[in-house]
């Protein structure tokens, strides 16, 4: 009788997966799903990401984008819940709600820039050396200035390079770090400089779905800079 509850207890084991490790193999939506089940702060945050992954990466419409990074937004609301310690929670939410205002009227739109900032800062206030924090903070500074409304929020071009930088010394092995300076250097027009991050993208070597996406589109930014 032990041996056949040890035996259940293995296969449950087998047949619910680790989110994080379903997140790495691009299966988004049964990540989301099972972490959301799983109820803790950390769990709350894989499936915000995996929701955000989803929307980034899969979803083919912009409606049905919408709607993941609604869910995003939602579990990492849940993660600041159960733990508001936790700084992946704030990260999470910054992420959503930072896609989240494409698809939202100006006003909205304006509300959620303030948000986003304030939930980075958090996330970097819990863990200074969260280098994906670091990556967002430097494309909300990129995204505000160039529209033109940086000051209204404190956001500056001038702040963009340096948060890569500081990013990147942290964590120099992350292909989409490398791909998100370089789509930044283009927009700052320094293809050069550009040239030198996608390259290095390609050269990192890919170890989830993610990254392999990330390096098609960095060999895609290569070849329009040619």
């Amino acid at each position: 009788m032990k041996k056949l509850l040890a035996l259940f207890v293995l296969l449950a084991g087998l047949a619910w997966a680790n989110p994080a490790a379903l997140i790495d193999e691009g299966r988004f939506q049964q990540a989301y799903e099972e972490a959301l089940a799983l109820g803790t702060a950390p769990a709350f945050a894989l499936a915000a990401k995996a929701a955000s992954y989803h929307a980034g990466y899969v979803a083919p419409s912009g409606k049905e984008k919408e709607a993941w990074f609604s869910k995003a937004e939602a579990a990492a609301k849940k993660a600041i819940a159960a733990d508001p310690g936790y700084p992946e929670g704030y990260f999470e939410l910054a992420r959503a709600q930072g896609r989240l205002s494409q698809y939202r009227g100006i006003l909205a739109s304006l509300n959620l820039a303030s948000s986003v900032r304030d939930n980075l800062k958090k996330a970097l206030e819990l863990d200074p050396k969260h280098d994906s924090a670091l990556v967002a903070l430097a494309l909300w500074n990129l995204e505000l200035a160039q529209k033109g409304v940086g000051w209204m929020y404190g956001a500056s071009i001038k702040r963009v390079e340096p948060l890569f930088q500081k990013a990147i010394a942290l964590n120099p092995t992350v292909i989409a770090h490398r791909l998100e300076y370089g789509g930044a250097l283009i927009r700052l027009k320094k293809p050069d400089a550009a040239r030198v991050q996608l390259q290095k993208a390609l050269e990192l070597p890919a170890r989830t779905w993610v990254d392999r996406a990330d390096q098609a589109k960095a060999r895609a930014l290569l070849e329009n800079l040619k």
